[in-house]
C-alpha cells in the first residue's frame, strides 16, 4: 500500500511539473509573470476544469489517499517560500521611509482591511456555515480584511523590475509602501489567527503569550547566535554546507515552534529569514538562499494544485458570481483609493498616484499563502475562497495592460541567464 501510494504522489510530482511549466511558457508569452501561469495551471487541474471531463480525471490522478502527501510537500515548499520573502524584506528599506510613503502604506492597509471587513458583514448571510469552524462574522470579517490588505511583495518586484521603474523615485516609493504594509498584513494576520485558533480569552492568552515569548528569542537569542555561528572570523566561515544546514534546520524548527505556539507555519519561516544576518550570508555564501529557494521551486507546483483542489468555479452558482464581482470591486476599490488617493494627497501628480494604485493592488502568490490558513483556519468557505483566489488572479493580471497604458515604454532590461526563482514572481 505504501509503495502503491508513493508511485501516485511521483507520478502526482511529474504531472505538476510538467503541467506548470507549459503554464508558465503561455503566460510569459502572453506578458504577465510566472505566477499566473502557476495559479492557472493549478485549477486547471482542479474540478474546474480537469473535473468537468467525464470519469472527473481530476480525481483519478489526484486520489484522496495521495492528497496528504501532496498537502506536506505543498507545506514544505511553502515553508521554504516563506523564509525567502522574510529574507528578502529590507528593514533599512522600512525603517528608512519618508511622510508621503508612510501614510501611502498606512493608508493602503487601513482602508481595503475596513472594506474587507464590510464585506465580510455583508456577504456573511450567503456563507456556508456548515463549512466555517468559528462562530459569528468577527473572525471571517477580521480574516478577509486581512486577506484585501496584502500585496504581492516579490511579483511586485518583479513587475516593476520588467517595466525599467526600479531606477525611478516612484519604484522605490511602490516597493518600500508594499514592504511596509506587508510587514502590517502579516502582525495583523497573525493576530486574527491567534484571535481564531485560539478558542476562547484562556487560549488567546496562551497563544499571544508564547507569540511575544518567540518574537522576543528571535529578536535577542537567535539573530545573536546566527550572527555569531555565520560570522566571517569562524573558522566554518564560507562553508556552504554549514550556511546551508543552519538555514534550512532554523526554517523548519521555527515553522514548528510557530505550529505549536497555535498560529501557522508561515509565520515562524518568515521571521526566520527576516533574522538571519544577510550581510554575512550574502558576502560569504550567496548562493545558500538560492539553493533554498530552487528546493521551493521545485515544491510549489504542489502548493498551486492543492490550491486548485480547493477552487471550483463551476459550483458558485448566481451568489457565488457576485461574491466573485463583490471581491474584486472591493479589492480594487479598497487598493486604489488608499494608495491613489494618500499619494494624491502628498503631492504625488494623478498619472504617478494611478500607477502606485495599480502597482500595490498586485495580489499574486501571497494572497493564495494567506487565502490556504484562512481555509485551514475554518474562516472561509469554499465559494468565497473561490472567489478570493479569482481575485487574486484578476489584480495580477491586470497590472501589466494597465502600466502599459499609464507609463512610457522603457528599453528592455538585461537579465543574468540564471533560474527562475519563487521571489521573481
Amino acid at each position: 500500500m505504501a509503495d502503491h501510494i508513493t508511485g501516485i504522489v511521483l507520478a502526482d510530482l511529474a504531472v505538476l511539473l510538467g503541467v506548470a511549466y507549459v503554464f508558465v511558457k503561455l503566460a510569459g508569452r502572453l506578458g504577465q509573470p510566472a505566477v499566473i501561469g502557476e495559479i492557472t495551471a493549478g485549477i486547471a487541474l482542479g474540478p474546474s476544469l480537469l473535473g468537468l471531463l467525464p470519469g472527473d480525471p481530476s480525481a483519478l490522478l489526484f486520489p484522496a489517499e495521495a492528497r496528504p502527501y501532496l498537502q506536506v510537500l505543498a507545506q514544505f515548499g511553502l515553508v521554504l517560500f516563506m523564509f525567502g520573502v522574510g529574507y528578502e524584506l529590507s528593514p533599512t528599506a522600512i525603517r528608512d521611509h519618508g511622510g508621503q510613503v508612510t501614510l501611502v502604506s498606512l493608508t493602503s492597509v487601513a482602508v481595503p482591511f475596513a472594506m474587507g471587513m464590510g464585506l465580510a458583514v455583508v456577504l456573511y448571510p450567503w456563507f456556508d456555515r456548515s463549512q466555517l469552524r468559528v462562530d459569528g462574522v468577527l473572525g471571517p470579517a477580521l480574516f478577509l480584511g486581512a486577506a484585501m490588505s496584502i500585496t504581492a511583495f516579490p511579483v511586485l518586484a518583479r513587475i516593476i523590475t520588467e517595466r525599467g521603474l526600479h531606477r525611478s523615485r516612484l519604484g522605490s516609493m511602490a516597493l518600500t509602501s508594499a514592504a511596509i504594509q506587508d510587514f502590517i498584513a502579516w502582525c495583523v494576520l497573525a493576530v486574527v489567527v491567534a484571535l481564531v485558533g485560539s478558542g476562547g480569552p484562556a487560549g488567546l492568552g496562551r497563544v499571544a503569550a508564547g507569540s511575544v515569548a518567540f518574537l522576543l528569542a528571535m529578536l535577542y537569542l537567535v539573530r545573536p547566535a546566527l550572527a555569531w555561528v555565520l560570522a566571517p572570523e569562524r573558522t566554518w566561515a564560507g562553508n556552504r554546507t554549514v550556511a546551508h544546514t543552519v538555514v534550512v534546520c532554523g526554517v523548519l524548527t521555527c515553522a514548528w515552534t510557530t505550529d505549536l505556539i497555535g498560529l501557522h507555519v508561515v509565520f515562524g519561516a518568515f521571521l526566520f529569514g527576516a533574522v538571519v544576518p544577510r550581510d554575512y550570508i550574502g558576502a560569504l555564501t550567496p548562493e545558500v538562499p538560492d539553493r533554498v529557494q530552487q528546493t521551493s521551486l521545485l515544491l510549489m507546483p504542489a502548493f498551486f494544485t492543492v490550491t486548485g483542489l480547493s477552487v471550483d468555479v463551476g459550483s458558485l452558482g448566481g451568489q457565488g458570481a457576485l461574491m466573485v464581482v463583490a471581491v474584486v470591486v472591493v479589492a480594487c476599490a479598497g487598493k486604489f483609493a488608499g494608495a491613489g488617493i494618500a499619494a494624491r494627497l502628498t503631492g504625488a501628480t494623478g498619472r504617478d498616484s494611478a500607477v502606485l494604485g495599480v502597482l500595490l493592488n498586485t495580489r499574486g502568490l501571497t494572497e493564495l499563502v494567506i487565502l490556504n490558513v484562512g481555509l485551514e483556519l475554518g474562516v472561509l468557505d469554499s465559494r468565497l475562497f473561490t472567489a478570493m483566489v479569482v481575485m487574486a488572479l484578476v489584480t495580477t493580471v491586470m497590472a501589466g495592460p494597465l502600466l502599459t497604458r499609464l507609463v512610457p515604454a522603457e528599453p528592455p532590461v538585461r537579465y543574468d541567464p540564471v533560474p527562475q526563482t519563487p521571489l521573481t514572481r
